[in-house]
Protein backbone atom coordinates (compact mmCIF):
# COMPACT_ATOMS: atom_id res chain seq x y z
CA UNK A 1 0.00 0.00 0.00
CA UNK A 2 1.29 3.44 -0.90
CA UNK A 3 1.04 5.73 2.12
CA UNK A 4 2.71 9.14 2.22
CA UNK A 5 2.02 12.20 4.29
CA UNK A 6 1.55 15.34 2.18
CA UNK A 7 4.48 16.93 4.00
CA UNK A 8 6.71 14.08 2.83
CA UNK A 9 6.01 14.67 -0.87
CA UNK A 10 8.90 16.59 -2.45
CA UNK A 11 7.90 19.34 -4.83
CA UNK A 12 10.04 17.69 -7.51
CA UNK A 13 7.50 14.84 -7.65
CA UNK A 14 4.54 17.11 -8.38
CA UNK A 15 3.78 17.97 -11.99
CA UNK A 16 3.64 21.77 -12.38
CA UNK A 17 0.44 23.11 -13.89
CA UNK A 18 2.29 24.75 -16.79
CA UNK A 19 3.88 21.45 -17.85
CA UNK A 20 0.56 19.65 -17.57
CA UNK A 21 -1.13 22.21 -19.83
CA UNK A 22 1.69 22.04 -22.37
CA UNK A 23 1.43 18.24 -22.50
CA UNK A 24 -2.29 18.44 -22.96
CA UNK A 25 -1.91 21.03 -25.74
CA UNK A 26 0.62 18.75 -27.46
CA UNK A 27 -1.75 15.77 -27.26
CA UNK A 28 -4.50 17.81 -28.87
CA UNK A 29 -2.21 19.01 -31.65
CA UNK A 30 -1.10 15.50 -32.57
CA UNK A 31 -4.66 14.23 -32.44
CA UNK A 32 -4.26 12.13 -29.29
CA UNK A 33 -6.21 14.31 -26.90
CA UNK A 34 -8.96 11.72 -26.61
CA UNK A 35 -6.49 8.95 -25.84
CA UNK A 36 -5.81 10.63 -22.52
CA UNK A 37 -9.43 10.19 -21.56
CA UNK A 38 -10.30 6.96 -23.29
CA UNK A 39 -8.51 4.51 -25.53
CA UNK A 40 -10.49 5.27 -28.67
CA UNK A 41 -11.67 2.59 -31.05
CA UNK A 42 -10.97 2.34 -34.76
CA UNK A 43 -13.95 2.51 -37.13
CA UNK A 44 -14.29 -1.27 -37.10
CA UNK A 45 -14.77 -1.25 -33.33
CA UNK A 46 -11.35 -2.80 -32.66
CA UNK A 47 -9.59 -1.22 -29.66
CA UNK A 48 -6.61 0.98 -30.57
CA UNK A 49 -4.06 -1.29 -28.91
CA UNK A 50 -1.75 -1.27 -31.92
CA UNK A 51 -1.88 2.46 -32.38
CA UNK A 52 -1.05 3.33 -28.79
CA UNK A 53 1.20 0.39 -27.97
CA UNK A 54 4.37 2.29 -28.82
CA UNK A 55 3.44 4.93 -26.25
CA UNK A 56 3.58 2.59 -23.27
CA UNK A 57 5.73 3.67 -20.35
CA UNK A 58 8.07 1.14 -18.78
CA UNK A 59 6.64 -1.64 -16.66
CA UNK A 60 7.82 0.16 -13.53
CA UNK A 61 4.87 2.10 -12.14
CA UNK A 62 5.84 5.59 -11.00
CA UNK A 63 3.50 6.66 -8.21
CA UNK A 64 4.52 10.28 -7.81
CA UNK A 65 1.35 12.17 -6.86
CA UNK A 66 -0.48 14.42 -9.24
CA UNK A 67 -0.60 18.12 -8.44
CA UNK A 68 -3.39 19.67 -6.40
CA UNK A 69 -4.52 21.55 -9.51
CA UNK A 70 -4.82 18.31 -11.52
CA UNK A 71 -6.59 16.48 -8.71
CA UNK A 72 -9.18 19.23 -8.30
CA UNK A 73 -9.65 20.31 -11.92
CA UNK A 74 -10.15 17.04 -13.83
CA UNK A 75 -12.98 15.08 -12.26
CA UNK A 76 -15.83 12.68 -12.92
CA UNK A 77 -18.84 13.94 -10.98
CA UNK A 78 -21.91 13.78 -13.19
CA UNK A 79 -24.05 15.62 -10.65
CA UNK A 80 -22.19 18.71 -11.86
CA UNK A 81 -21.84 17.80 -15.54
CA UNK A 82 -20.30 15.21 -17.83
CA UNK A 83 -17.13 17.03 -18.93
CA UNK A 84 -14.08 16.62 -16.72
CA UNK A 85 -13.89 20.37 -16.11
CA UNK A 86 -17.59 20.72 -15.22
CA UNK A 87 -17.41 19.72 -11.55
CA UNK A 88 -15.01 22.52 -10.65
CA UNK A 89 -16.88 25.04 -12.80
CA UNK A 90 -20.39 24.10 -11.61
CA UNK A 91 -20.02 23.13 -7.95
CA UNK A 92 -19.52 26.54 -6.37
CA UNK A 93 -23.10 26.75 -5.11
CA UNK A 94 -22.95 23.37 -3.39
CA UNK A 95 -23.08 23.56 0.44
CA UNK A 96 -21.22 20.71 2.20
CA UNK A 97 -21.99 22.07 5.68
CA UNK A 98 -23.99 21.34 7.73
CA UNK A 99 -24.02 17.64 6.81
CA UNK A 100 -25.83 14.59 8.13
CA UNK A 101 -25.39 10.91 7.23
CA UNK A 102 -28.21 8.46 7.85
CA UNK A 103 -27.11 4.98 8.96
CA UNK A 104 -29.70 2.20 8.79
CA UNK A 105 -30.35 -1.44 7.98
CA UNK A 106 -28.92 -4.46 9.77
CA UNK A 107 -26.97 -2.68 12.50
CA UNK A 108 -27.47 -1.97 16.19
CA UNK A 109 -26.48 1.70 16.20
CA UNK A 110 -28.24 3.27 13.27
CA UNK A 111 -29.40 6.86 13.28
CA UNK A 112 -28.70 10.27 11.84
CA UNK A 113 -25.09 11.31 12.41
CA UNK A 114 -23.89 14.88 12.00
CA UNK A 115 -20.63 15.05 10.06
CA UNK A 116 -18.56 16.08 13.08
CA UNK A 117 -20.03 13.26 15.17
CA UNK A 118 -19.42 10.81 12.37
CA UNK A 119 -15.68 11.47 12.16
CA UNK A 120 -14.70 12.73 15.62
CA UNK A 121 -14.26 9.24 17.05
CA UNK A 122 -11.69 8.36 14.39
CA UNK A 123 -8.13 9.29 13.58
CA UNK A 124 -7.72 10.87 10.16
CA UNK A 125 -5.05 9.00 8.18
CA UNK A 126 -2.90 10.16 5.26
CA UNK A 127 -2.87 7.76 2.30
CA UNK A 128 -1.70 8.20 -1.27
CA UNK A 129 -3.68 5.97 -3.62
CA UNK A 130 -3.99 5.47 -7.36
CA UNK A 131 -7.45 6.30 -8.66
CA UNK A 132 -8.19 4.73 -12.04
CA UNK A 133 -11.21 5.65 -14.13
CA UNK A 134 -12.86 3.19 -16.46
CA UNK A 135 -12.15 5.58 -19.35
CA UNK A 136 -8.46 4.54 -19.06
CA UNK A 137 -6.95 7.52 -17.24
CA UNK A 138 -5.54 7.60 -13.76
CA UNK A 139 -4.22 9.85 -11.00
CA UNK A 140 -2.21 9.37 -7.83
CA UNK A 141 -3.87 11.33 -5.05
CA UNK A 142 -2.81 12.13 -1.47
CA UNK A 143 -6.05 11.49 0.40
CA UNK A 144 -6.91 12.03 4.03
CA UNK A 145 -9.61 9.88 5.53
CA UNK A 146 -10.93 7.28 7.93
CA UNK A 147 -10.65 3.50 7.45
CA UNK A 148 -14.18 2.57 6.43
CA UNK A 149 -14.01 -0.64 8.46
CA UNK A 150 -13.41 1.29 11.67
CA UNK A 151 -16.35 3.57 10.94
CA UNK A 152 -18.68 0.69 10.12
CA UNK A 153 -17.67 -1.28 13.20
CA UNK A 154 -18.87 1.63 15.32
CA UNK A 155 -22.41 1.01 14.05
CA UNK A 156 -22.23 -2.67 15.11
CA UNK A 157 -23.41 -4.43 11.93
CA UNK A 158 -25.42 -7.58 12.46
CA UNK A 159 -24.62 -10.99 10.89
CA UNK A 160 -27.39 -10.44 8.34
CA UNK A 161 -25.43 -7.54 6.84
CA UNK A 162 -23.65 -8.97 3.79
CA UNK A 163 -23.28 -5.69 1.88
CA UNK A 164 -23.01 -1.97 2.52
CA UNK A 165 -25.01 0.41 0.31
CA UNK A 166 -24.26 4.12 -0.12
CA UNK A 167 -26.31 7.03 -1.44
CA UNK A 168 -25.33 10.51 -2.66
CA UNK A 169 -27.18 13.65 -1.64
CA UNK A 170 -30.03 14.76 -3.92
CA UNK A 171 -29.92 18.54 -4.41
CA UNK A 172 -30.83 19.46 -7.98
CA UNK A 173 -30.92 23.16 -7.10
CA UNK A 174 -27.19 22.98 -6.28
CA UNK A 175 -26.19 20.12 -8.59
CA UNK A 176 -27.13 21.00 -12.18
CA UNK A 177 -26.43 17.51 -13.52
CA UNK A 178 -29.27 16.15 -11.39
CA UNK A 179 -31.66 18.35 -13.35
CA UNK A 180 -30.84 16.34 -16.46
CA UNK A 181 -31.55 12.74 -17.33
CA UNK A 182 -27.87 11.77 -17.46
CA UNK A 183 -28.24 9.01 -14.86
CA UNK A 184 -30.95 7.75 -12.52
CA UNK A 185 -30.65 9.95 -9.42
CA UNK A 186 -29.66 9.86 -6.63
CA UNK A 187 -26.35 8.11 -7.25
CA UNK A 188 -26.09 4.80 -5.37
CA UNK A 189 -23.21 2.37 -4.85
CA UNK A 190 -22.30 -0.65 -2.77
CA UNK A 191 -19.58 -2.95 -1.52
CA UNK A 192 -19.54 -6.47 -0.25
CA UNK A 193 -18.97 -6.45 3.51
CA UNK A 194 -15.45 -7.85 3.30
CA UNK A 195 -14.56 -5.19 0.70
CA UNK A 196 -15.96 -2.47 2.93
CA UNK A 197 -14.01 -3.74 5.95
CA UNK A 198 -10.74 -4.15 4.03
CA UNK A 199 -7.98 -1.93 5.47
CA UNK A 200 -7.37 -0.27 2.08
CA UNK A 201 -10.91 1.11 1.92
CA UNK A 202 -11.40 4.60 3.33
CA UNK A 203 -13.97 7.33 3.71
CA UNK A 204 -12.02 10.30 2.38
CA UNK A 205 -12.50 13.65 4.08
CA UNK A 206 -9.65 15.60 2.48
CA UNK A 207 -6.99 15.82 -0.20
CA UNK A 208 -3.50 17.33 -0.02
CA UNK A 209 -4.09 18.15 3.64
CA UNK A 210 -7.17 20.26 2.87
CA UNK A 211 -10.89 19.47 3.22
CA UNK A 212 -12.39 17.85 0.13
CA UNK A 213 -13.34 20.47 -2.46
CA UNK A 214 -16.92 20.31 -3.73
CA UNK A 215 -15.77 18.88 -7.07
CA UNK A 216 -14.00 15.98 -5.32
CA UNK A 217 -16.99 14.85 -3.29
CA UNK A 218 -17.20 17.12 -0.23
CA UNK A 219 -17.57 16.52 2.57
CA UNK A 220 -17.10 12.72 2.54
CA UNK A 221 -16.62 10.12 -0.19
CA UNK A 222 -15.65 6.49 -0.68
CA UNK A 223 -12.23 5.29 -1.89
CA UNK A 224 -11.61 1.61 -2.74
CA UNK A 225 -8.32 1.92 -4.65
CA UNK A 226 -8.35 -1.46 -6.40
CA UNK A 227 -11.65 -0.62 -8.14
CA UNK A 228 -12.55 1.70 -11.00
CA UNK A 229 -13.26 5.26 -9.98
CA UNK A 230 -17.02 5.09 -10.49
CA UNK A 231 -17.21 3.01 -7.29
CA UNK A 232 -15.99 6.09 -5.37
CA UNK A 233 -19.40 7.53 -4.53
CA UNK A 234 -19.24 11.15 -3.40
CA UNK A 235 -21.12 13.45 -0.99
CA UNK A 236 -22.55 10.47 0.90
CA UNK A 237 -25.74 11.00 2.91
CA UNK A 238 -26.77 7.41 3.61
CA UNK A 239 -25.02 4.19 4.63
CA UNK A 240 -27.20 1.06 4.74
CA UNK A 241 -26.31 -2.43 5.94
CA UNK A 242 -28.20 -4.81 3.66
CA UNK A 243 -28.56 -8.54 3.15
CA UNK A 244 -28.66 -8.66 -0.66
CA UNK A 245 -26.39 -7.16 -3.31
CA UNK A 246 -27.50 -3.53 -3.65
CA UNK A 247 -28.26 -1.90 -6.96
CA UNK A 248 -25.64 0.52 -8.23
CA UNK A 249 -26.12 3.51 -10.50
CA UNK A 250 -23.93 2.55 -13.45
CA UNK A 251 -25.14 -1.05 -13.53
CA UNK A 252 -28.73 0.25 -13.47
CA UNK A 253 -27.97 2.65 -16.32
CA UNK A 254 -25.97 0.20 -18.44
CA UNK A 255 -25.73 -3.34 -17.01
CA UNK A 256 -23.91 -4.74 -20.04
CA UNK A 257 -20.95 -2.42 -19.42
CA UNK A 258 -20.80 -1.86 -15.65
CA UNK A 259 -21.02 -4.65 -13.09
CA UNK A 260 -21.23 -4.59 -9.33
CA UNK A 261 -17.61 -5.42 -8.52
CA UNK A 262 -15.73 -3.02 -10.82
CA UNK A 263 -12.35 -4.51 -9.92
CA UNK A 264 -9.64 -3.25 -12.24
CA UNK A 265 -8.95 -6.13 -14.63
CA UNK A 266 -6.81 -5.20 -17.65
CA UNK A 267 -7.67 -8.51 -19.32
CA UNK A 268 -11.32 -7.50 -19.74
CA UNK A 269 -11.98 -4.71 -22.21
CA UNK A 270 -14.80 -2.29 -21.86
CA UNK A 271 -17.11 -2.85 -24.86
CA UNK A 272 -16.04 0.52 -26.29
CA UNK A 273 -12.33 0.69 -25.40
CA UNK A 274 -9.40 -1.35 -24.18
CA UNK A 275 -8.62 -1.57 -20.48
CA UNK A 276 -5.09 -2.85 -21.09
CA UNK A 277 -3.49 0.57 -20.76
CA UNK A 278 -4.00 3.86 -19.02
CA UNK A 279 -2.60 7.36 -19.10
CA UNK A 280 -1.60 9.09 -15.91
CA UNK A 281 -2.96 12.63 -16.04
CA UNK A 282 -0.04 14.99 -16.70
CA UNK A 283 1.95 12.41 -18.67
CA UNK A 284 2.26 11.60 -22.36
CA UNK A 285 3.25 7.93 -22.41
CA UNK A 286 0.67 5.31 -21.59
CA UNK A 287 1.14 2.66 -18.90
CA UNK A 288 0.14 -0.98 -18.82
CA UNK A 289 -2.78 -1.37 -16.48
CA UNK A 290 -2.02 -3.42 -13.37
CA UNK A 291 -4.38 -6.10 -12.10
CA UNK A 292 -6.53 -4.74 -9.26
CA UNK A 293 -4.89 -1.38 -10.01
CA UNK A 294 -1.64 -2.65 -8.51
CA UNK A 295 -3.12 -3.87 -5.22
CA UNK A 296 -3.49 -7.55 -6.18
CA UNK A 297 -1.23 -8.81 -3.41
CA UNK A 298 -3.55 -7.25 -0.85
CA UNK A 299 -7.03 -7.84 -2.29
CA UNK A 300 -6.95 -10.78 -4.74
CA UNK A 301 -7.69 -13.33 -2.00
CA UNK A 302 -11.17 -11.84 -1.55
CA UNK A 303 -12.08 -13.01 -5.06
CA UNK A 304 -10.53 -16.47 -5.01
CA UNK A 305 -12.64 -18.85 -7.07
CA UNK A 306 -14.62 -16.09 -8.77
CA UNK A 307 -14.69 -15.62 -12.52
CA UNK A 308 -13.36 -12.09 -12.81
CA UNK A 309 -14.51 -11.87 -16.43
CA UNK A 310 -18.07 -12.63 -15.46
CA UNK A 311 -18.03 -10.71 -12.18
CA UNK A 312 -16.81 -7.45 -13.64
Amino acid sequence: MIIKRPSDIPSSEITPESIYLKRREFLEKVGLGGVGVAALAVGSGTPMVGRVGALFASEKQDDAPNSYEEVTSYNNYYEFGTDKEDPKANSGAFKPKPWTVKVDGFCKKGGNYAYDDLIKAHKIEDRTYRLRCVEAWSMVIPWQGIPLGAMLARFEPQPSAKYVAFETVMRPAEMPGQRMGILPWPYVEGLRMDEAMHPLTIMATGVYGKPLPNQNGAPIRLIAPWKYGFKGIKSIVRISFVEKEPRTTWSIANPSEYGFYANVNPEVDHPRWTQASERRIGEFRRRRTLMFNGYADQVASMYAGMDLRKNY
